[in-house]
């Protein structure tokens, strides 16, 4: 999978799971759109991961990995309260932000590649 789609999915993901998460909780909490607004942000950066602006790239790299590790405390919480739909929401959420990681990585290896051999 190249940066561009894995970066598209894993906002589309985070948009629909915090709201979805926000929505059906008994007790929602402002919190909730945290990845909402974080899925927003990689949404408006898709255009420049997929131009291969470095900056832009470089952006949305740091911005997912915050999300996945500002995940973990939801995911201890869910954990802890037993709330499996919750688990499986942010689980969900890691799983699509760590495979947005690796396509990442992987783009910018290729490009490292590619302009070394270009030398």
């Amino acid at each position: 999978m190249n940066a561009p789609t894995a970066n598209l999915i894993n906002a589309g993901t985070l948009v629909i799971m915090g709201l979805w998460g926000y929505f059906s909780s008994e007790s929602p909490s402002p919190t909730a759109f945290i990845p909402v607004v974080g899925g927003v942000l990689l949404l408006l950066m898709s255009n420049g991961v997929k131009t291969e602006n470095k900056v832009i790239a470089h952006i949305a790299v740091v911005l997912t990995l915050i999300l996945i590790l500002g995940l973990a405390m939801p995911l201890k919480g869910a954990i802890g309260r037993g709330d499996t739909m919750a688990i499986v929401r942010v689980g969900i959420m890691l799983i699509t932000g760590i495979l947005a990681m690796v396509a990442f990585i992987g783009s910018f290896k290729a490009a490292r590649k590619a302009r070394e051999a270009g030398n």
